[in-house]
């Protein structure tokens, strides 16, 4: 959930990945061939930026792509005289942060609307790999998923740091017509950057007629979203989706109440509105905690849906809520792949002995009188699985993936590409939550707390995969040689691509065992569409 951190990005990533964090300097750029000019200066529309060399890539840090006032949409940016040197992250959104206290460089409200751009060679004119963080739509860096790796599979990347959290979604709209947009602003900064890649990144070798937006967790919630967007209609033209399908439930009708009731625990009416723009972050973050739990509901872990700070459905900004099941028709055209882990959120049974009579005893709660039937559908599934398995498998995202794989294989023009990493950990002996960007991303040598010593089986599934990623913003299609032939997706022959150190494509392999676990474990999802 947004408030409770339902996505658990931040704690899969790599903290040495969150580095320091700094803006802007004046100083001109020191030529390294004086009879060249020097290829890590860069004009934009904003003014001069120098990056840095970063592991055989040319790396721009901390872009800044859009001014802000708060509850406003995004603003262009002001353009600057000096030479900005980017060779440091920008500053993170506003989050919560618990007891740390963090530096303006480091997290700001005004100027974290910036982005990261890494490109081998500016004179090209490669597809471009727009990435959003995970951490829901609560909270999350780009800063950690480095683009250096999978730039050097022939693509431009650009990550983005937006507004999240009550900042980018607190729904004023309901209570003065300044604030009509304050619902999606997060989302429409995300907008702002894409129109900054539009606009600047041929300067960096990139294709802006040749747009991927990818992310993962609540980045593939936010990638769900955009394909559902009319602003962002043009602006990409392919997408990713990396486990990202719980659904947002959020309604207009939910949004305004809750933003009522924040105005409410300010002590602020219409009249005086204006108010809460001066009112310091952590307590307007304080009050909006409060006022979710006393009217639209605080979410309880482990709740297969998420509402509150998030995007809201208003028929301008957003059309429709997606994955549920499928997206709106202005995207119909955007070619996707989407999937999932194998373990995902599940809380694990690895570390402990089990026989399949104790996983039939553990089962029997959530499962019911379908116990027996679900055991035997996974069985057939996987039949090398062991006994943990059956309590440790994704029950949260594999589920509503295969049912929006379903939608939108039928009803769009363009393919959809379904896969499932399953590589597992040396560590947890599980395929988790965020496992596969260190191999999507092509960076194995940045994750020495989750795989102290990458194989030699790890280094090419790295390079295949993110060469097929690659490929699939070059194309549309992730056919590459190294991997079986990956066919578009149907329901009918339900391809799905197996991410491991031996590739391999199964059909339709599980779809009975996710029909039993979308009946027994969206039981809350089924009761509020009864009654929204």
């Amino acid at each position: 959930m947004i408030t409770t951190r339902l996505f658990l990005t931040a704690a899969l990533m790599s903290v040495s990945s969150m580095m320091a964090f700094g803006f802007q300097a004046d100083k001109m750029p020191q030529t390294q061939d004086d009879k060249q000019p020097d290829r890590l200066l860069v004009s934009t529309t904003s003014g001069l930026v120098q990056g840095f060399e970063q592991e055989e890539t040319m790396a721009f840090l901390g872009i800044p792509y859009a001014k802000v006032e708060r509850f406003q949409p995004p603003m262009p940016v002001d353009r600057w005289d000096t030479i900005r040197i980017c060779d440091h992250w920008g500053p993170q959104a506003m989050q919560n942060v618990g007891s740390r206290t963090l530096s303006e460089a480091e997290m700001s409200e005004k100027n974290s609307c910036v982005l990261n751009v890494w490109t081998t060679d500016r004179k090209a004119s490669k597809p471009v790999m727009v990435w959003l963080h995970g951490g829901g739509f609560d909270s999350g860096t780009s800063a950690w998923n480095p683009g250096m790796g999978l730039a050097k599979k022939d693509v431009v990347v650009v990550s983005v740091n937006h507004r999240l959290n009550i900042l980018g979604f607190l729904d004023l709209s309901a209570c003065s017509e300044k604030y009509k947009n304050s619902a999606n602003v997060g989302m429409l900064d995300v907008v702002a950057a894409l129109q900054w890649v539009r606009d600047n990144i041929r300067n960096f070798g990139g294709d802006p007629g040749n747009v991927t937006i990818f992310g993962e967790s609540g980045g593939g919630g936010k990638v769900g979203t955009l394909l559902c967007m009319p602003p962002a209609k043009g602006l990409f033209h392919k997408a990713i989706i990396l486990s990202g399908t719980i659904l947002n439930v959020n309604t207009k009708k939910m949004s305004e109440q809750l933003g009522a009731a924040v105005l409410k625990e300010l002590g602020i009416d219409s009249n005086n509105i204006d108010r809460i723009k001066d009112i310091p972050y952590q307590e307007l973050y304080a009050a909006g905690q409060r006022a979710m739990a006393a009217s639209i509901g605080t979410r309880r872990p482990g709740t297969p849906m998420m509402w509150g700070f998030g995007p809201t459905p208003d028929g301008v900004t957003l059309l429709q809520q997606p994955f549920q099941p499928g997206f709106a028709d202005i995207s119909d055209n955007i070619p996707i792949i989407i999937g999932t882990t194998f373990n995902e959120l599940q809380r694990l049974t690895y570390q402990q002995p089990m026989t399949f009579q104790q996983a039939r005893e553990a089962l029997m709660p959530t499962f019911g009188d379908d116990t027996d039937e679900y055991i035997q559908a996974f069985k057939e599934a996987y039949p090398e699985c062991i006994p943990q398995d059956l309590l440790s498998i994704d029950w949260l995202f594999r589920p509503k993936t295969l049912i929006t794989a379903d939608e939108i294989a039928e009803t769009r023009k363009a393919k959809t590409y379904t896969y499932m990493f399953t590589w597992r950990s040396p560590l947890t002996k599980a395929s988790q939550h965020g496992h596969e960007l260190k191999f999507c991303f092509n960076t194995l040598h940045h994750s020495k707390n989750e795989l102290p010593e990458a194989t030699k089986e790890d280094l090419r599934l790295a390079d295949l995969m993110s060469r097929a990623w690659a490929q699939f913003a070059h194309t549309g299609n992730p056919n590459i040689k190294g991997l079986p032939k990956w066919k578009a997706y149907t329901p009918k022959n339900g391809v799905m691509m197996v991410f491991d150190h031996k590739c391999r494509v199964l059909n339709n392999p599980d779809r009975h065992l996710q029909k039993l676990i979308n009946k027994h474990c969206f039981k809350q999802l089924d009761e509020f569409r009864k009654t929204h």
